[in-house]
Parts: C-alpha cells; structure tokens; sequence
C-alpha cells in the first residue's frame, strides 16, 4: 500500500470512531464493471455477515452499482473489508 493510500485509511478510521459507537450498521457503495463475476465477487466479500445487499445496473448496463448494509463491529474490520474488495478489477468505492 502506498503512503497516500496509507494516509487515507488512518484518517478514515480516526472519523470512523469519532462518529461511531461500534457496533454499528455500516453502508458499503461500490460501482464495478458488469463484465466477468465482479458484482458476486461482491457479494461473496459480505457472505455470511447478514448484509443486506441492492445492486443496481446502469443505463448502459455496463457498470452495476452494489450498496451494501451490514453491521461491522470496529472501524479497523471496515477497513479491512475495503482492502479485500480493492483486489476486484475496476471497483470504485464510494
């Protein structure tokens, strides 16, 4: 991970705690290309957590939109889960 990258997840987490009593229900957004099974890679990431999850096509259908609602138990396991579906080809989180 580079240093800005770096930066960015320390200072996520520093507001994360400030605005949060954990547990707490958490909303993951990401935008990621239809193509190959980037929308179940996912999904598969949230397996097993009790996610609520809405995806939603574009017009074009080439990019699907995926809201996740779960429950996550510290800012750092927040963190973790947005390195995990960083791997996916041409995901955006929002």
């Amino acid at each position: 991970m580079d240093k800005k990258t770096e930066e960015f997840y320390d200072r996520l987490k520093v507001e994360l705690d400030m605005s949060n009593t954990w547990p707490a229900l958490y909303l993951f957004k990401f935008i990621v290309p239809t193509e190959n099974d980037n929308v179940e890679r996912v999904e598969l990431a949230f397996d097993c957590m009790g996610a609520v999850i809405k995806t939603t096509k574009s017009k074009t259908g080439k990019f699907t939109s995926v809201s996740v609602d779960v429950q996550m138990k510290s800012s750092q396991e927040i963190i973790d889960k947005y390195l995990e579906v960083s791997t996916i080809e041409g995901i955006v989180s929002l």
